[in-house]
């Protein structure tokens, strides 16, 4: 395998995961992107970054784009090239909008378009190798092929199915804190095991939520119940969880997005929801609410 192209681009997208009761399996894609630009140099690593992130991020080699794109170039066999990386960063980090899972994406698919068979890097392997960085697919699958993603392990092989979705019946709003929690974090505070019962629940709201999104989103409040996980987390992110509560209570579908500590609303007005978070939170001020698309196209490099 050889290099081709030499300059290549690409746009990831943030995403949600769990959307409630998909804890690990259901994620969509919003229409807010990190933008990328890659130069393959015969100097070393050089990069420039603006936006989220810019001023503590890794640099060099260790910088989670670089780590994938030379992965990419591995798995398929291409030589390893100096790199001069652009990136603007409008995804929120620590925030559950899988800023991670878009990166890790991002190195996969420049080093598609830079090498000469791009079937060598194909979204199988791709998702494959984006699980092994991420250690579950929910984020990297929908960051990858866009919209609503189901997405799950055989094994240890990464599988994902882009699933149905009604027109409108998505209206993502997101309810952006200040604060921020790691994944590693937030995961610390699960339970080893659940209760039957509640195991039985988000396996029932999981399958109905499938259905809410494909032809009844009349039912996303009460498809977007769990029990297994938000709850549980909320020791780590209290003011977000009980936001969620406040908001599901006056009939919103909300959810934690992702490990959190950002809240979505599956469908939502911000003119709707703003005076709730108003009332609600301690600092109106360290939120931000935005109506953010859902995003239906696949990720995908462009060349020069």
């Amino acid at each position: 395998m050889r290099i081709q192209n030499t300059q290549v681009s690409v746009q990831v997208p943030a995403t949600s995961a769990n959307l409630g009761p998909g804890f690990d399996t259901l994620g969509l894609a919003l229409d807010l992107c990190d933008e990328l630009s890659v130069e393959a140099t015969t100097g070393s690593v050089e990069i420039q970054v603006e936006g989220e992130g810019a001023d503590d991020l890794p640099e060099g080699e260790d910088h989670l784009v670089v780590r994938a794109l030379r992965r990419g170039l591995d798995h398929a066999g291409a030589p390893q090239t100096g790199l001069r990386l652009r990136a603007v960063n409008r995804i929120p980090h620590g925030r559950g909008l899988g800023s991670s899972a878009a990166a890790t994406i991002a190195g996969l698919l420049l080093a598609r378009g830079m090498i000469s068979d791009p079937r060598a890097l194909d979204d199988a392997a791709i998702l494959q190798l984006a699980t092994e960085f991420e250690g579950h697919p929910d984020n990297a699958a929908p960051a990858l092929l866009g919209g609503v993603v189901l997405s799950w392990m055989e094994g240890e092989r990464a599988r994902a199915v882009p699933l149905s979705c009604a027109e409108g019946a998505l209206r993502p709003v997101v309810l952006l804190p200040s604060v921020t929690l790691s994944t590693h974090q937030a995961r610390g505070l699960l339970p080893e095991q659940v209760p039957h019962g509640d195991a039985v629940h988000n396996a029932s709201r999981a399958a109905l939520l499938v259905h809410a999104l494909a032809a009844a989103p009349e039912l996303l409040l009460e498809a977007s119940e769990d029990r297994l996980h938000q709850d549980q987390r909320a020791p780590g992110m209290p003011e977000s969880v009980e936001l969620m509560r406040v908001l599901r209570r006056e009939g919103h579908p909300a959810v934690i997005s992702g490990a959190g500590p950002s809240v979505l609303v599956l469908a939502g007005h911000r003119s709707e929801l703003a005076p709730l978070v108003r009332r609600f939170v301690a600092d109106p001020t360290a939120w931000r609410i935005a109506e953010v698309p859902l995003r239906e196209v696949p990720a995908a490099p462009v060349v020069g």
